[in-house]
């Protein structure tokens, strides 16, 4: 009678672990197919409360925040350098002025703006005017209570400008439209329609990177050079508010 009781017992354990044999040969299996997703899934779930916390998320923000400031102090020293070595002045930004467009010169929509600012709040005669989307123009004449600006799109406007994907110099021209010309004087330049233009670094009148616009349409039809419509991200018959940046090139 025991002896059948442990034969019994003996079978019974054997036929268990089989299936404990064949489970684990299915879970490997299954690891295998599902390549680890499950293993972690479960990684996931069991090393969630040690996760880093709130305060080491913050330790890393600051972190990051640090290496940006730093990277932008190196530019800014690196742009520095590079106007004295090209002769340029260096420019010195004060706090800008906050104005008001009171007029817009009648039959030149398109060539000048007055402002309601002048000499008494600090404008000068050379100040850059910006609005939403980049660079309007410069002030020509001042008073004690208004600034006019000569608009980029004034034929008597000439400025340097930079394409950023071609990393060259060229010439932005007013045309006394709503569309400037720049101007590129190498036939062989790749320019492209969504070039983006903003000013250029060597330029003695404006501070650098001031975006203006991006190129609309070409034309090759000239020899010499190629020119190039541009649509200012600025535009000048919608703006009420701009900048006065007390930049002194």
């Amino acid at each position: 009678m025991l002896g059948i009781r442990r034969i019994s017992t003996y079978r019974w354990w054997h036929q268990k672990k089989n299936w404990i044999l064949f489970a684990i040969f299915l879970f490997l299996v299954f690891v295998r197919i599902s390549k680890g997703s499950f293993y972690k899934d479960f990684y996931y779930f069991i090393s969630k409360p040690f996760w880093p916390g709130q305060f080491q998320k913050e330790i890393i923000l600051e972190s990051i925040d640090q290496e940006h400031s730093i990277k932008l102090n190196l530019l800014k020293k690196d742009n520095t350098r590079l106007r004295r070595i090209l002769s340029l002045q260096e420019s010195s930004i004060n706090d800008n002025i906050s104005a008001a467009i009171i007029s817009r010169k009648t039959g030149s929509w398109w060539r000048q703006i007055i402002l309601n600012k002048g000499s008494k709040d600090g404008v000068e005669i050379g100040n850059i005017v910006v609005g939403p989307g980049g660079l309007l123009g410069r002030v020509n004449n001042v008073s004690l209570f208004t600034a006019s600006v000569t608009l980029v799109t004034s034929p008597e406007s000439k400025l340097g400008v930079w394409v950023d994907r071609m990393q060259i110099n060229g010439l932005l021209v007013g045309l006394g439209d709503d569309h400037p010309s720049l101007i590129l004087y190498s036939k062989d330049a790749d320019i492209k329609v969504g070039d983006f233009v903003s000013s250029s670094p060597a330029s003695t009148l404006l501070p650098p990177n001031i975006p203006i616009g991006i190129v609309q349409s070409i034309d090759e039809t000239l020899k010499s050079k190629k020119t190039a419509k541009i649509s200012l991200l600025a535009k000048p018959h919608v703006i009420d508010w701009v900048q006065i940046l007390k930049i002194n090139i």
